[in-house]
């Protein structure tokens, strides 16, 4: 598993990260409600506020040396919710294909049996990383590029090759993200069982 970072944790609640992170997670209905009701001019708007302000929590969390339990568990609830709800969404309006969001859920599922084996043997679930931040990232770029995509014109056009481009590179780096997870897990696992 990954080193924790050796900063200054707070048990405040109400820390302007904190704040940040339940934004965005109140913002979740509001932007399925949005995309399966074709406003696309607002889900992508709260898209972007979602992108910025998971880009300004953790680094003022780290700047403010406002790292807590809590924002640990916020952060990445939001960063699924959002690509989970886009998901649904995207597939519902036929936008995204079937077999993309197949892929991506997968992954999803492999990673909740491995935090499940890990809460078996008493450890918590293992923090995210580069290449995951990286992942959601490009899906994070991905999917509004693609929303933009279902439309005519060369704007609909350029946001459907580049909105593919971070579509394919975001659900492999998913995915490996996913597969080094499972590593970790299973060496971590394994040197339990060795050294009982």
């Amino acid at each position: 598993m990954e080193v924790q970072e050796t900063r200054v944790q707070t048990d405040r609640i109400f820390t302007i990260p904190n704040i940040l992170s339940m934004a965005r997670l109140a913002g979740v209905p509001l932007f399925l409600w949005l995309i399966l009701a074709g406003h696309d001019g607002w889900a992508l708007a709260v898209l972007m506020f979602s992108g910025i302000s998971d880009y300004l929590d953790g680094k003022l969390a780290r700047r403010w040396n406002q790292i807590s339990n809590l924002g640990r568990l916020l952060d990445p609830a939001a960063d699924r919710l959002y690509v989970l709800t886009t998901l649904f969404g995207l597939t519902w309006r036929e936008i995204l294909p079937l077999w993309l969001t197949a892929a991506l859920l997968a992954r999803d599922a492999m990673l909740l049996v491995m935090v499940w084996m890990l809460r078996r043997h008493g450890y918590p679930p293992p923090q995210v990383n580069f290449l995951g931040k990286a992942a959601t990232f490009n899906l994070m770029y991905a999917f509004p590029l693609l929303l933009l995509s279902d439309g005519t014109g060369w704007l609909a056009w350029m946001a459907s090759v580049f909105g593919w481009a971070f579509a394919g590179w975001g659900t492999t780096l998913y995915w490996w993200a996913g597969i080094l997870y499972v590593v970790q897990v299973r060496r971590l696992l394994k040197a339990d069982a060795t050294a009982d």
